[in-house]
């Protein structure tokens, strides 16, 4: 198992740009914390709520003094709307030449039943569809990156060992994914997410090899990501899973050294899943079924083109 150290196995990252979604708390607002103290050009805090990603910003300058100097700027995000990526993405194009990490880190988890804002599960839609819609809009940028002298391109998609225990043996439930799939369990939604941001990575990196794409799950970490209105199990959640994460989980600094190992590590396998810290080959059988992740891509180009995405651009 690697050992990882970001404060000194984060290499100097001048003339660099990250952009990071969810970073206005937990994992994301750590990874920008990290980031922020290696000297990158411009770090983009990716969040749907600009106060929360401003009181971010400033608990990560408080707190370490290497980054209170530090290019970090907050790009209003939303994954739950296409309009709201299609802006973010737009800035970003416009305001950098380069972008060498891209961290899909945002994300919501066994949330009550609804849609998103262009009426797609809310666990597909916020997970998987916005990312992969905002990663579309971006891999022009990306690709030009690769070109530049001592690129190190990055694509790291958070997921989670749920994408084994909880999503469905068979899959993904496509002809249903353009709802709010009432008839199926919060725990097994959040599974299908999990599982289809496991195949994104698995299929970037066949599509695109120039670029180290990878999927990870963090751990059991001490976030707010169990707080709140949940669609699962009261009984697993209260005797189960919540004594779980306040016996056995990790801080978010340590729950966070998986997307940065999945960033800066020397030994990252492109499209492979790792659980902490760089542990490989843990993922489901259905994480790297070639024709299911096949299947998820034609889908989701197919459907992001309905909403006028431009599509892939060639490798």
């Amino acid at each position: 198992m690697p050992r990882f150290n970001p404060l000194t196995d984060i290499p100097d990252l001048a003339g660099r740009v990250c952009l990071v979604t969810g970073a206005s708390s937990g994992l994301g607002e750590q990874t920008v914390a990290q980031i922020a103290q290696h000297n990158p050009a411009k770090i983009y805090l990716a969040a749907r709520n600009r106060g929360r990603a401003e009181a971010a910003m400033k608990r990560i300058k408080a707190t370490f003094p290497a980054a209170a100097t530090s290019a970090i700027e907050i790009l209003d995000l939303d994954l739950a709307s296409f309009e709201s990526i299609k802006a973010a993405a737009f800035r970003v194009n416009k305001e950098v030449d380069r972008l060498d990490i891209l961290q899909l880190n945002g994300g919501i988890a066994v949330t009550p039943h609804a849609s998103t804002q262009d009426g797609y599960e809310i666990q597909f839609g916020t997970n998987y569809l916005g990312h992969a819609l905002l990663t579309q809009l971006l891999m022009p940028k990306l690709l030009a990156t690769t070109r530049l002298p001592d690129a190190d391109v990055r694509i790291v998609s958070m997921s989670s060992v749920g994408h084994k225990s909880f999503s469905a043996k068979d899959g993904l439930l496509f002809d249903q994914l353009k709802s709010d799939i009432k008839t199926t369990s919060g725990s097994r939604l959040y599974g299908q997410a999990m599982l289809s941001k496991a195949l994104f990575a698995f299929e970037l990196a066949k599509r695109y090899p120039q670029i180290t794409s990878s999927s990870l799950h963090p751990g059991t970490v001490k976030t707010r990501v169990w707080s709140g209105d949940k669609d699962f199990n009261p009984i697993l959640r209260y005797l189960v899973i919540n004594p779980l994460v306040l016996l056995s989980g990790v801080s978010v600094k340590e729950g966070a050294k998986t997307q940065l190992w999945c960033s800066f590590g020397k030994d990252v396998r492109n499209g492979a899943y790792y659980e902490p810290v760089g542990k490989v080959g843990k993922e489901s059988a259905l994480a790297r079924d070639a024709e299911l992740s096949r299947k998820l891509w034609d889908w989701t180009e197919t459907e992001l083109k309905t909403h006028g995405a431009p599509g892939w651009p060639e490798k």
